[in-house]
């Protein structure tokens, strides 16, 4: 249950599906683009009943409301404080725009269809990552709570690292990574040797 606090942890287990480049830019990319969809999509979700009925217009792109899409923004974002306190400083605005502009886009009447087209479009982007780049399945298939969730701030904290934040955490990461990878393949090389004795 610790690990799952572990920022090392979490991110390896992570960042051993998104180790090519190529797959770490479409990612970089498509995850808000899914994460944006998501909160469109669940805006027709009947909002918690313990949610109080709130709904502030900033202006016609930004809108915020007690609902689904605002309880899962919260989530994440009190789950990354506890992970990174500073990165998720710096990413609570970006999951604040994210909110508000997909509150507003779904009031729109194209705003579900378009969030629909954006949504898979994403998808099929992800996977074409990690087929032809990565070379292998998403991080979803082994772990689905956990690719969700960590999905946002991995990519957040790629940009971050690229602009030299926390050094020492990015060569840890790295080294935690290949430890990881080298650990996946020993288990399926394992696989494969029992699956050959059996048959």
């Amino acid at each position: 249950m610790s690990s799952l606090f572990d920022v090392r942890k979490q991110l390896a287990f992570y960042g051993a599906y998104h180790s090519h480049p190529v797959n770490v830019l479409i990612h970089i990319f498509g995850v808000p683009a899914i994460l944006w969809s998501v909160f469109v999509l669940s805006t027709q979700l009947p909002p918690p009943a313990f949610l109080p009925p709130i709904k502030y217009v900033f202006n016609k792109y930004m809108v915020f409301e007690a609902n689904a899409p605002a309880l899962t923004a919260a989530f994440y974002i009190i789950y990354y404080f506890i992970l990174d306190p500073v990165a998720a400083s710096l990413y609570t605005p970006q999951m604040a725009l994210m909110l508000l502009s997909a509150t507003a886009y779904a009031q729109r009447p194209d705003g579900i269809r378009n969030a629909i087209i954006v949504h898979v479009s994403a998808w099929i982007a992800q996977f074409i990552g990690h087929g032809f780049a990565e070379g292998r399945a998403p991080a979803l298939l082994d772990n689905v709570l956990g690719a969700f969730v960590l999905a946002p701030f991995f990519v957040h904290l790629e940009l971050l690292f690229k602009i030299g934040y926390r050094p020492e955490l990015q060569k840890q990461l790295k080294n935690d990574v290949g430890i990881e990878i080298a650990r996946i393949r020993r288990e399926k090389a394992e696989k494969r040797r029992s699956e050959k004795k059996s048959s």
